[in-house]
């Protein structure tokens, strides 16, 4: 049997869903197949979205026409603004989630989209027609074709899940892995690396001694990640912090014979900036403690993430170091920690549409990309599934670039520097970042989305209400004469100390409020910012020719040339960010597209 469609999607989960979505939204059909239908839309590692950088990411994919967003003030318990002590540039915001109910709206969303069917099988083969399209072939023998493919496997590409001395072929939370298809990207002449994540222990809420504990509350003002969520929602869960001790530590060292990290029996190379319990405990040896923050899966369940102690340590080193934790003296595990390797993608053999350099109509989203994080993985998704029906439309592609966004940041950081370990998104890898509010974002990437015709209408609303407030701050005076914005701008004041100055102030929801307080202290830093944008677009819009020969020119050094002609850059503006290329090759290279 033989089915026939547009675009298939190989795996749902947080790159899969949005890649399938955006694609049936263009009009194109589509078909998203998942190893287990219980799984999509899953959140192996924490039960949360957003966070530093990445909360920004969700709310850009938000603007463009993404579902995170919306799935994820769906699926809330617990909102909080990290960094609200900090500048704008650097506040973020995170949702604690349902993990169960975002699993089942995200599912929803898929199963009654037009364009799209939901499918669970495993593929194990992937090979390409002669004259474009693929045959993909699932585990029981049945046959689909498509035009383009976008492979969006997670963790699940030859998984392996390892815990102490125990390893078997296995996916995320006990799922079985995906074996096969491996071997056709092979054949397709990328080339395969092995990287690894790890999650933390799931303890039983009821052998917590919470009263040891410094209790998380959310934030009370109005905070959602969707711009067109029009209630926010409600915090009906608190999370808590609690601390190792020198015990644990003392546990994990002891024990580090037995750590699969140590002892070699795991090859994958992990996130350096998520390090397990035992990596922390040798790699900062002169601290005392680590935070850990004990998070609750969702309303109807008991079980709770221990984040902060992901770890591929022997089941009984687990509980002992547990155990040894402040508030966790008898706790329950329900869930051990593990370590997770899976087979991974070298990002530079693709490009800013994050299409296959080496096989066209093949498309690399997520994990499978090299990168780490749900956030992460969304907007390569999107991206991906937006730009595979844009080509079969015959219709430009969708390309971010670094002065659009964290998204442009992300994508340009996979596909022009590549990665020697899963990618992590920060505020310090974005160089705009104080023009990349998250509370911008509708401003800056709407009308791209509009463009592309995945978002039907622009939400002016919020922008209108923005820009009329900050207007009316300007043109109201107080004695002696000065403006609202005038003080607004001075280090003492803020939004809430000019209430009794301004007696004609308008009700307006807390992310206006903040949106204005920040256009207008930081109207200086952010013209500053905006020019140094412009000049990095000049760059980016100098093109080069698609069929350039780098090998020929003689004036480039060795280096250069096979850098290159190996990443394929599109502008100088990527030219000048891969490593290798010095400013003398850059020079030579202008003069030689000149002539």
């Amino acid at each position: 049997m033989t089915n026939t469609v547009d675009v298939a999607v190989i795996g749902a989960g947080h790159a899969g869903t949005e890649a399938a979505l955006a694609a049936a939204r263009l009009g194109v059909s589509v078909v998203c197949f998942s190893v287990n239908l219980d799984a999509v839309g899953n959140m192996p590692c924490n039960p949360a979205i957003g966070g530093t950088a990445k909360g920004q990411l969700v709310r850009e994919l938000d603007a463009l026409g993404g579902e995170m967003g919306k799935a994820a003030d769906k699926a809330c318990i617990q909102y909080r603004l990290l960094n609200r002590a900090k500048g704008p540039a650097v506040r973020s915001l995170r949702a604690q989630a349902d993990r169960n109910r975002y699993r089942e709206v995200i599912k929803h969303m898929l199963e009654l989209e037009p364009n799209l069917l939901l499918v669970q099988a495993e593929i194990v083969s992937l090979e390409a027609l002669p004259d474009g399209g693929f045959t993909l072939i699932t585990a029981t023998g049945t046959k689909w074709q498509c035009k383009a493919a976008v492979i969006a496997s997670g963790t699940y590409l030859n998984g392996k899940t390892i815990i102490g001395e125990h390893a078997r072929i296995s996916g995320p939370d006990g799922l079985q892995a995906a074996i096969g298809l491996s071997d056709s990207i092979l054949a397709f002449g990328h080339s395969l690396r092995r990287f690894k994540t790890g999650t933390p222990p799931r303890i039983n809420a009821r052998s917590v001694d919470f009263s040891k504990m410094e209790i998380q509350r959310g934030d009370d003002d109005g905070l959602r990640f969707s711009f067109e969520t029009e209630t926010p929602p409600e915090n009906r869960a608190v999370c808590w912090l609690t601390y190792t001790t020198a015990e644990t530590h003392e546990i994990l060292r002891s024990n580090l014979h037995r750590s699969p990290l140590y002892s070699g029996a795991i090859e994958g190379i992990g996130p350096r900036y998520c390090p397990s319990i035992e990596d922390k405990v040798v790699r900062f040896a002169d601290k005392a403690r680590h935070q850990l923050f004990i998070e609750p899966l969702g309303m109807n369940t008991e079980e709770m993430y221990v984040q902060g102690f992901s770890s591929s340590m022997p089941e009984d080193v687990q509980i002992a170091a547990l155990r040894s934790v402040i508030g966790l003296e008898h706790a329950e595990i329900t869930r051990p920690a593990y370590a997770i390797e899976y087979d991974c993608i070298d990002p530079t053999e693709f490009t800013l549409t994050l299409e296959s350099k080496l096989c066209p109509g093949l498309y690399g989203a997520g994990q499978f990309c090299g990168s780490s994080g749900y956030e992460e993985a969304a907007v390569q998704g999107f991206l991906a599934g937006a730009n595979a029906a844009l080509k079969l439309l015959r219709k430009p592609p969708l390309i971010l670039q670094r002065s659009d966004g964290y998204i442009g940041v992300l994508i340009d950081d996979l596909v022009t520097k590549g990665t020697n370990e899963p990618y992590r998104m920060m505020t310090s890898r974005d160089e705009f970042r104080l023009l990349h509010r998250g509370n911008n974002a509708d401003r800056r990437l709407r009308e791209k989305g509009i463009a592309a015709e995945i978002v039907k209408e622009q939400t002016r609303k919020k922008l209108a209400a923005i820009d009329g407030e900050a207007e009316r701050l300007e043109r109201t005076h107080v004695p002696p004469g000065t403006s609202l914005a005038s003080l607004l701008r001075r280090p003492e004041y803020d939004y809430a100390s000019l209430a009794e100055l301004d007696t004609e102030r308008p009700e307006l929801s807390a992310d206006v409020i903040e949106e204005v307080e920040t256009i207008i202290k930081y109207a200086g830093y952010i013209s500053r910012q905006q020019r140094e944008a412009e000049e990095f677009t000049r760059l980016e819009n100098r093109l080069l020719p698609e069929d350039i020969d780098y090998n020929a020119m003689t004036t480039l050094r060795l280096e250069a040339r096979q850098k290159l002609s190996k990443l394929r850059p599109i502008s100088f503006g990527q030219v000048a960010r891969i490593s290798g290329v010095s400013p003398s090759d850059i020079a030579a290279l202008m003069i030689a597209v000149r002539k």
